[in-house]
């Protein structure tokens, strides 16, 4: 047997996403993604994604600027990569290219520097191409520029 589905009254769901959104910086498409697991109706979710917006539990600029610091410091990603998952997740333009440019210069390059260093010296290969092409695939997956990539490649595999 099927158990019913849960619902839930505007204010209960409001307090939910008060909550979720309290919990950790979300954007828009996960709060919509969570209510209509609720099986919240579209008015409802309208309502509720307002009074969010409203009373700052849910900022799409706030979220953006803590998305691509995170992904930085922990992922390692570069900025390429973070900000194709930022227009994964229906980020605006405007707040993407805001969340980039807060990222720090020295703090961008020095954590590409540590990691190019890093993945270089766990690189086993022996071939000098094929581990310039191991690099080389490795920082582009990662979101990195190619410039930057290119030119570190040239001072770590020669």
């Amino acid at each position: 047997m099927q158990q019913p589905k849960k619902t839930f009254t505007v204010q209960e769901a409001t307090k939910k996403l008060e909550y979720y959104c309290a919990y950790q910086e979300r954007c828009h498409q996960e709060v919509k993604q969570k209510l209509k697991g609720m099986h919240m109706i579209p008015e409802a979710i309208d309502v509720i994604i307002v009074h969010l917006i409203e009373h700052n539990f849910l900022n799409e600029e706030r979220f953006a600027k803590t998305y691509a610091h995170g992904k930085l410091k922990i992922k390692k990603w570069g900025r390429r990569k973070i900000a194709q998952e930022l227009q994964k997740k229906d980020v605006s333009k405007f707040n993407i290219n805001k969340a980039l440019t807060e990222i720090e210069e020295i703090d961008y390059i020095e954590t590409f520097n540590a990691l190019a260093e890093k993945k270089a010296n766990s690189i086993t290969e022996s071939n000098k191409l094929k581990k310039r092409k191991k690099l080389i695939n490795y920082l582009l997956y990662r979101g990195w520029e190619s410039h930057l990539v290119y030119e570190k490649v040239n001072d770590i595999v020669s």
